[in-house]
Parts: C-alpha cells; sequence; structure tokens
C-alpha cells in the first residue's frame, strides 16, 4: 500500500464520502463547536482582575466557553486537553520573542484552563486514584510558578536578569508540560478501560454499537490514543465481538476501529496475540458476510501490511492464512459493487505483494493480472487515482516474475500501462496530485522491467510508449516536476532502446540514453519547457 490519504491510517487510501458517514462532521456544525474555544479574552481578564490586553494577537486568544456537557468526561478531557496544548505552544512561542506581557497573560489563563479541567473532571468522572491526585497536585504547583516567576519578569527591566529569568521559565514551562501530558494520559486510560469492559462485559447489541462508535471517534484523536486503546484491551474486546454472530451487523463498525488503531505497533501486536489474522481470514473467505465486513476486514488486512510500517513485517502468523487471505481479496476485487470495496480490496493485495514474494507467484496463479485489467475498463470500480495507484503497484511488484509478461501481453497490459502514464490529476489536490505521480513513477517502473521480455518491448514501441516516456523526461509540467517519475521515465526509455533503438530519434539517444543516467537526470531536471 502506498501512501494512503485519510483518518484510516492507511497512507494511500482516501476515504470516499459514503465511508465518512459515521465520522463527518457538518462544517457548520463544527465551526459552532470550535467557536465555543475562541472566544474574546476579556472574560478571563476581568475575572483575573487583570486589564484587557491591546496587543494585536490578542484577539485570537482560547478560551473554553461552555464546557461540554455533563457525565462527558471524555470530550471534557480532549477539549480541554486540545485547547490547553495550544496555550502551552503559544506561550513557548511567546517566550521566544521576549513578549513578557504576553507570556504572563497567557500564563494566568492556562492555570485558570488547568484549574477548570482538573474540577471539571474530578466532577463527572469516578473517584480518583492516589496517582492521578499526586499529578494534579503537581500541575496545579507548577501553573502557580509559572504565573509568578512570569509577573516577576514584568517587573524587570536589567536584560542579564531576564536571560536567566527566562530559562527558568522555560525549564518551568517544559516541567509543566511534562504532568499535564502524565495527567491526561492517566484520565484518557481511565476512560478508555471503562470502554473496553463495557464492550466486553456487554450482550445488548445497541450498547455495544455506542461504546465502539465512542472508540472509534477516540481512534481518530491520533497514534496515542490508540496505542493507550490496544494497551488496555481494545483489540481484544473488537475481536470478542467479531467471532459472536449475535452481533454481526458490528463486524463492520468493529473492524473500521481494529483498522484505526492497528495504525501503531501496540495494536498489531494485541492483534497477534488474539489470533486477528486468522479471525480476518474467516470472515473474508465466508460468503455469508456481507459485502460491506468483507471490505472492512480488507482494510485491516491492508493496515496490518503496510510497507510503511516497519512492524508489520514481523507478522509471522499472516503467512499461514496468506493463500486464503490473498484468494479471498481477488474475489473481492472480482465481484465489487462499487469503488470503495474495490479500492479496499486491491490495496490489501498491494501491501501483501511487498509483505511476501510468494504472493506475486499466488495471484499470478489465481488470473489476478486478469481481474485487474478488467476492472480498469469498469468506470464504477476504477474511478479515481488512487485506486489505479493499488493496480499499478500490484503489476510492478509481479512484473519481477518472469511468467507476468505473457499475461500481460495477452491481456493487453502494455496498452493499460501506456494509459497510466497519461495519468492526471482531475482536481489539483496535493493528496491527488502526489497519487497520479506514484502511478505514472509506477507504470514506468513495471514497463521497465516487463520490458526484459523482447515481445513486451516491441508491443510497447508499437504503442508509442518511446514517445510518451521521452515526453515525461523532456517536459517538467507533464511529470508534476517529478524527480521519482522522471528517473523511472529514463530507466524504462533505457530498457526499451536497448531493444528497439530505431525509435529514437539520434538527439534524444543523445541526451537520454547515451549519457550516464545521473547526467541524463540532470539535464531533464533543469528543464523548464519541453523540447519536443
Amino acid at each position: 500500500m502506498m501512501a494512503l490519504p485519510g483518518g484510516r491510517h492507511l497512507d494511500s487510501i482516501p476515504l470516499p464520502g459514503q465511508r465518512l458517514h459515521l465520522m463527518q462532521v457538518d462544517s457548520v456544525q463544527r465551526w459552532m463547536e470550535d467557536l465555543k474555544l475562541m472566544t474574546e479574552c476579556e472574560c478571563m481578564c476581568v475575572l483575573q482582575a487583570k486589564p484587557i490586553s491591546l496587543e494585536e494577537d490578542a484577539q485570537g486568544d482560547l478560551i473554553l466557553a461552555g464546557g461540554s456537557g455533563p457525565g462527558d468526561p471524555l470530550q471534557l478531557l480532549l477539549k480541554r486537553g486540545w485547547v490547553i496544548s495550544t496555550e502551552l505552544r503559544r506561550i513557548g512561542q511567546k517566550l521566544a520573542q521576549d513578549r513578557w506581557a504576553r507570556v504572563h497573560s497567557m500564563s494566568v489563563r492556562l492555570t485558570c484552563h488547568a484549574r477548570s479541567m482538573v474540577s471539571e473532571y474530578s466532577a463527572v468522572s469516578r473517584s480518583s486514584s492516589q496517582e492521578m491526585g499526586q499529578i494534579e497536585k503537581l500541575l496545579m504547583e507548577k501553573c502557580s510558578e509559572l504565573s509568578a516567576v512570569t509577573e516577576r519578569c514584568l517587573q524587570v527591566e536589567n536584560e542579564h536578569i531576564l536571560k536567566s529569568m527566562k530559562a527558568c521559565v522555560s525549564e518551568t514551562l517544559s516541567t509543566l508540560g511534562q504532568h499535564f501530558g502524565q495527567l491526561l494520559e492517566l484520565a484518557l486510560t481511565r476512560e478508555v478501560q471503562a470502554l473496553v469492559r463495557k464492550i466486553d462485559a456487554s450482550d445488548n447489541i445497541y450498547t455495544t454499537e455506542s461504546t465502539t462508535g465512542n472508540l472509534f471517534s477516540l481512534t481518530q484523536e491520533g497514534a496515542p490514543l490508540c496505542r493507550i486503546i490496544a494497551k488496555e484491551g481494545g483489540v481484544v474486546a473488537l475481536f470478542k465481538v467479531c467471532r459472536q454472530d449475535s452481533f454481526r451487523c458490528l463486524y463492520p463498525q468493529a473492524l473500521r476501529t481494529l483498522a484505526s488503531i492497528c495504525c501503531v505497533e501496540e495494536g498489531v501486536h494485541q492483534l497477534e496475540k488474539v489470533d486477528g489474522v486468522l479471525c480476518l481470514a474467516d470472515i473474508l473467505t465466508d460468503d455469508s458476510h456481507s459485502e460491506a465486513t468483507r471490505a472492512e476486514a480488507a482494510a485491516v488486512v491492508a493496515q496490518v501490511t503496510s510497507p510503511h510500517l516497519p512492524f508489520t513485517q514481523h507478522l509471522s502468523s499472516f503467512l499461514e492464512s496468506m493463500e486464503e487471505i490473498v484468494t479471498a481479496l481477488v474475489k473481492l476485487c472480482q465481484e465489487a459493487s462499487s469503488g470503495e470495496v474495490f479500492l479496499l480490496a486491491s490495496a490489501a493485495l498491494a501491501n501483501i505483494t511487498f509483505f511476501d514474494t510468494m504472493a506475486c507467484e499466488m495471484l499470478l496463479q489465481l488470473k489476478a493480472i486478469r481481474v485487474l485489467l478488467e476492472a480498469c475498463s469498469d468506470k464504477q470500480r476504477v474511478d479515481t487515482p488512487y485506486t489505479r495507484d493499488q493496480i499499478v503497484t500490484i503489476l510492478a511488484n509481479m512484473s519481477v516474475l518472469e511468467q507476468c509478461a505473457s499475461d500481460i501481453i495477452q491481456e493487453n497490459g502494455v496498452q493499460l500501462i501506456m494509459g497510466l502514464l497519461s495519468e492526471k490529476p482531475r482536481s489539483g489536490t496535493p493528496a491527488e496530485v502526489a497519487a497520479c505521480e506514484r502511478v505514472q513513477q509506477k507504470a514506468a517502473v513495471t514497463l521497465a522491467r516487463l520490458s526484459r521480455d523482447p515481445d513486451v518491448a516491441r508491443e510497447a514501441v508499437r504503442l508509442s510508449c518511446m514517445s510518451r516516456l521521452i515526453e515525461l523526461c523532456r517536459s517538467p509540467s507533464k511529470r508534476n516536476s517529478s524527480d521519482a517519475v522522471l528517473v523511472a521515465c529514463l530507466a524504462a526509455l533505457r530498457r526499451l532502446a536497448g531493444v528497439c533503438p530505431e525509435g529514437l530519434q539520434d538527439s534524444d539517444f543523445q541526451q537520454l540514453v547515451q549519457p550516464r543516467l545521473v547526467d541524463s537526470f540532470l539535464l531533464c531536471s533543469n528543464m523548464e519547457e519541453s523540447f519536443v
């Protein structure tokens, strides 16, 4: 799997609209929520009996108005945590600029936020532990210390003394941040433990659905929370759900949450401990499961086999079920009713071809090339550069096998590769542009590898692939100025020229083939206009 954009932590898979219906927040609604965190600073200034700041950037001060609803400790922690983290970062910025008035006013406000978080969480949470009580005390002591020392700094005019006090403020701020991080992690861990226990003990479908949804929302807050969930048994509890027939309708939601958790090493280790790969294989190979369920299982497979995560390469249990999983994924690609399902299944296959070389031989035996190339002509299944990125990744990895060339020719695959060399973004978004670059690069790599076979090389020349490669080399705009695409195209052009040199003009041969690769690269990378 290549670099997948989006919230699933699957680096190259963007989330289509229909897939986001459970996690999307209407933009206006989100704005209304964020507005609570961005009120004017007058309220806090009056409460602290301080003069209202006249500085320009004071209007951007973050004040948490209202807070989250009663009885919702998780949202309280997340919102207060975000505000306090932002304040800590901004105080550090103002400190670096020696803006002592702002440092002090923000320190006072930080103390208020910290005190509010502690008191509000104590009011809605279960009995506090001794460890949390100690860290709360240390946090508030450091907040008071920060406010006091920054107030003293306002009275100092000697630059030498201020410099020594700045180091003291910086150290206090750092220690305060550590205490805050420890407190927030402890509190979030307690709430995650409660959610996991609730899922583990529940036999009610509605309770389990609600709690799993809460857990999924937490995974979207980033890797630190995913680690906490994994450490506190979230993976175990979710696989327990996926092994109960009475919860079948919840499998997609549970699997989606598992895919998010497995972006971290702890999640993958827990998956292996509970034979999660075997469970995924059972779901993928069981046609009685809905397509949505199997697609979500494919997403988990894509995540745990990601070549961008080094810890996934040691997933020994995967090899035992690999043949079953690969077979099921090829079938899912063939029968996919939507582009989203095909994307998830093909991304899993693409990652598996990196995970183990045997997978390419399996795909060859399963006639996967035919399935993939046929899908390319079906706009319902393959309609984005992200999906074509997965397909060309599989082809590139399979092309190392000598037997692959005959299948490519038989299925008119060279013509498809020629089309992939012309991949262009439709929206112009950075993610789509990057996906198009990957498609062009891998198409050139595939062509270079396949052109070991003279039949493939001659077919490529007949289809004017050399002209397209020359255009990509000479015109930076055609490849979005991508150096990776340039190197791949130069390599493919040289391979084709070795078989059919008559397809090149003298100038092309002298500039793009005859010199050292690095010299041709430097020549083409400095071109501002196309000379074709």
